[in-house]
C-alpha cells in the first residue's frame, strides 16, 4: 500500500490545481443552467449520473465496493454530510448572493485545521502555516467584498447561515474521513458513500421543494450537466479522495481557496465579467497563503 507523504508533492500540486480549475468553471456551468433546471433536481441528475459512472469504474477495475470492512457507520455519515452540505448550498443560493455564499462556504479549511489535529495529531498546523490560511481567506473574502455592502436583510442572513453550515459539513466531511477506518478504504470506496447517498437525498428534496422535473433540455444545458457529472461529481471528486487518503487534508484544503477565484477568472473570460485589481490582488494573496501552508518546518514532524 502507498505510503502517506507528509508534504503535498508535484503530482498533488497538479492534481489539485487542476480540480480547482474545474470547480471554479462548475460554478460557471450551474450559473448559467440553473435557468432551465432547479437546483437541487440539477444536483439529483449530477450524483445520480455520477453514482453510475462510479458504480461502472469500480466493475471495470474490479474494486470492490460492497465488501464488509467496517466502513458502513463512518461512509453512510460522510455520505449524509456530504448531502447536507450541498443542499445548503443550493438552499442557501435562494436567498443570498452567490459571493456571500462563497466566503462563508471556504470557512470549510478551519474546521478541518481546527479539528482534525484531535483526531490524527500529524494533521496540526504550524504558527506559519495559521498565518497562510488566514490570508488565503481574507484574500477570497476581499475578492467578494462588494457582496457584504448595504443592508443585510433577514432572507439574506438565512443564506448566510445555510452558507456557514455548508462549510462546516464540508469540514466535517473530511475529518470523518481521515478521522475514521475510511482512512484506508479506496478512494472509489469512500467517494460511492457520498454520491450514492446524495442521489438518494437530492431527488427527495427536489420533490419536497416542488421542483419541477423534467429530461427536456437544450444542447446546452445537458453539455453542462455532462460535465458537471463526468468531470465534476465523477473524476475530480475520485482524485481528491485519493489525495485525502495520501496527503495531509489540512494542505490539501489550503489549495480549494483558488476555486472561487477562478470562477470569478471564468466569469471575466466567459461572461465579459470585469477583471479587477482586486481580483488579481486577491490571486497573488492566495497563492502566498497556499505557499506558507505548504512550507516545510525545520524539523521533520512526528
Amino acid at each position: 500500500m502507498r505510503q502517506r507523504k507528509e508534504h503535498l508533492d508535484a503530482l498533488a500540486t497538479g492534481l489539485l490545481v487542476a480540480c480547482c480549475l474545474f470547480w471554479g468553471f462548475q460554478q460557471i456551468l450551474i450559473k448559467t443552467t440553473v435557468v432551465e433546471v432547479p437546483p437541487l433536481w440539477q444536483a439529483a441528475l449530477r450524483f445520480v449520473g455520477a453514482t453510475v459512472l462510479l458504480w461502472l469504474w469500480c466493475a471495470w477495475r474490479g474494486v470492490k465496493l460492497f465488501e464488509a470492512d467496517g466502513t458502513l457507520p463512518a461512509g453512510l455519515l460522510a455520505g449524509l454530510l456530504f448531502a447536507g452540505e450541498f443542499t445548503c448550498i443550493y438552499l442557501g443560493l435562494r436567498d443570498t448572493a452567490a459571493s456571500r455564499l462563497t466566503v462563508f462556504l471556504y470557512t470549510s479549511p478551519f474546521v478541518v485545521a481546527i479539528l482534525l489535529p484531535r483526531v490524527v495529531p500529524s494533521e496540526r498546523l504550524r504558527p506559519v502555516q495559521w498565518v497562510g490560511l488566514g490570508i488565503a481567506f481574507a484574500a477570497v473574502a476581499f475578492a467578494f467584498s462588494e457582496g457584504f455592502t448595504g443592508h443585510s436583510t433577514p432572507r439574506q442572513l438565512r443564506g448566510d447561515a445555510l452558507a456557514l453550515t455548508a462549510g462546516m459539513l464540508w469540514g466535517l466531511t473530511t475529518l470523518v474521513i481521515r478521522g475514521s477506518k475510511m482512512a484506508t478504504a479506496s478512494a472509489e470506496k469512500t467517494l460511492f458513500y457520498q454520491v450514492a447517498v446524495t442521489a438518494v437525498v437530492a431527488p427527495l428534496l427536489s420533490a419536497a421543494l416542488g421542483e419541477n422535473w423534467s429530461l427536456h433540455y437544450s444542447a446546452y444545458a445537458w453539455l453542462s450537466l455532462s460535465l458537471q457529472t463526468a468531470i465534476g461529481a465523477f473524476a475530480s471528486y475520485l482524485a481528491w479522495m485519493w489525495m485525502l487518503r495520501h496527503y495531509p487534508a489540512t494542505q490539501l484544503s489550503s489549495f480549494t481557496f483558488l476555486a472561487p477565484l477562478f470562477a470569478l477568472l471564468f466569469g471575466v473570460m466567459l461572461l465579459g465579467e470585469r477583471l479587477t485589481p482586486q481580483l488579481m490582488l486577491a490571486l497573488a494573496a492566495v497563492a502566498v497563503g497556499i505557499v506558507l501552508v505548504n512550507r516545510r518546518g525545520t524539523r521533520a514532524r512526528v
